[in-house]
């Protein structure tokens, strides 16, 4: 299945596709409120509101299958996001990223961009996935990595002006 087609819901439970983000940079991440990693929060911000109109969009999945990091509820995740790091970028609904139920999306993720060794596990929060405007799923990035850390790679994808 194409990137695009995969089936998401955002945290307002509006049901839509990633069709809306075609022809643009994506950076895919699995996020959690509770996580040594949520200042991040704040790097994925700077970088999208830096290179949106640029053609990026940073995409947040809440994640609570690390550590229960992420208790709250989709309400909950949205307000302490705005409240605390601005963040105006999509939030998605609460998903699982590993195991049987895990959201599609994230296993196509996992597929085409294997973690360390070759592994398709996410190991934990903030697990980022950087996505090329024609969908391929260039490259993973670990949550020890910090938004700032990828930019220079962000920026080698998007239109030169």
């Amino acid at each position: 299945m194409e990137l695009y087609a995969h089936p998401v819901t955002l945290n307002t439970g509006e049901q839509t596709t990633l069709e809306q983000y075609k022809g643009k940079v994506l950076l895919i991440v699995n996020t959690a409120s509770k996580c040594g990693f949520t200042p991040q929060y704040e790097g994925l911000e700077t970088l999208y509101k830096k290179y949106k109109d640029k053609g990026l969009e940073v995409l947040g999945f809440p994640c609570d299958q690390f550590g229960h990091q992420e208790p709250g509820s989709d309400d909950d995740i949205a307000q302490f996001c705005s409240l605390n790091f601005g963040v105006s970028f999509p939030l998605f609904k609460k998903t699982l990223v590993n195991g049987h139920d895990a959201n599609p999306l994230f296993e196509a993720l996992k597929e085409q961009a294997p973690g360390l060794l070759g592994t398709k596990r996410i190991k934990w929060n903030f697990t980022k996935f950087l996505v090329t405007s024609d969908g391929k799923v260039l490259k993973r990035y670990a949550p020890t990595i910090k938004p700032s850390a990828i930019e220079k790679d962000i920026v080698k994808l998007l239109p030169v002006e």
